[in-house]
């Protein structure tokens, strides 16, 4: 039998707050760290999901709005625009030997971590889901996966994800790793949201600039090292819920901040320095934040 791991989650949101009620669920202690009204919220009543992989299901967690106690691993599932302020709620001081996974998009966030923990503490990770917090401590997971991986040998940890319910795979390559999760993320953000499409529209209706975007990401990816091809970006695509919306799309329609640094702009950064001209992803962001009145 697997031993229980303590685990915190950052963000008990859509993301993190899946992993968390799996987690729960499965007798794993779980500490929900979050502002002053989502923790009561949660300390009261728990995680609920509304799921039809998972089924609909609610799970018992501790909040806190601070890390008070060593745990074996923390999540980060904040948004790249929170995590700054949110990290001040995880004191180095507490952390211990935890293991450090932050599951946000883009790339410039591992940077972030590395300066303020013990940087061989902090393993890379990404997750493929959709899954939106409706309300504190309700979760709607749309997607029939939640695929986790992990840029480390954590075999063990992985083993208790996946009897969670979770996919869990161990990469040996973080930067393949990171730019395939982007090679997909950035398309799907950055047509979804500009043009207010779910992903079925956007591979059929929308299909000629779907491909030139992926194609430039796919170059820029290249270079930075990835083995990313065009044809596995839009295989994926294709197989994905055609009703499947962006974080993005979603943040923009609550008018909520956009991750749109973090995902177009790391794109765009990555192809000036290994000199990528990348015209329909450049004009796709700038549509972004000129409709949004967002700046990257």
């Amino acid at each position: 039998m697997t031993t229980p791991l303590t685990v915190a989650v950052l963000g008990p949101g859509g993301v993190g707050g899946l992993i968390g009620a799996l987690l729960a669920r499965d007798g794993h202690r779980v500490v929900c760290l979050a502002g002053e009204s989502t923790a009561a919220a949660l300390n009261e009543g728990g995680l609920h999901v509304e799921s039809a992989r998972y089924g609909d299901f609610s799970a018992a967690v501790e909040a806190d709005t601070l890390l008070r106690l060593p745990v074996d691993a923390v999540f980060v599932a904040v948004k790249q625009t929170a995590l700054e302020p949110a990290l001040d709620r995880v004191p180095a001081d507490v952390l211990g030997d935890a293991t450090v996974i932050p599951l946000l998009n883009g790339l410039d966030h591992l940077d972030v971590l590395r300066g303020r923990y013990p940087a061989a503490r902090v393993v890379a990770g990404t997750i493929r889901v959709e899954s939106t917090r409706t309300a504190p401590g309700r979760i709607l997971h749309g997607s029939p996966f939640a695929d986790i991986q992990l840029a480390a040998p954590l075999e063990d940890f992985a083993d208790s994800l996946r009897k969670a319910g979770l996919g869990a795979t161990l990469r040996t390559d973080e930067t393949s790793m990171l730019w395939e999760k982007l090679a997909f993320l950035a398309p799907f953000a950055l047509l979804t949201t500009r043009h207010r499409a779910d992903a079925g529209t956007v591979r059929s209706d929308l299909r000629p600039e779907l491909v030139a975007v992926v194609d430039e990401i796919t170059a820029v990816a290249r270079a930075a090292g990835a083995a990313v091809t065009s044809g596995d970006v839009l295989a994926f695509f294709d197989r994905s819920p055609r009703s499947m919306k962006s974080s993005m799309q979603r943040d923009a329609e609550a008018g909520r901040p956009l991750e749109l640094d973090a995902i177009g702009g790391a794109v765009l950064r990555a192809a000036a320095v290994h000199g990528i001209d990348a015209p329909a992803t450049a004009r796709l962001v700038a549509d972004v934040a000129r409709e949004t009145g967002r700046r990257v």
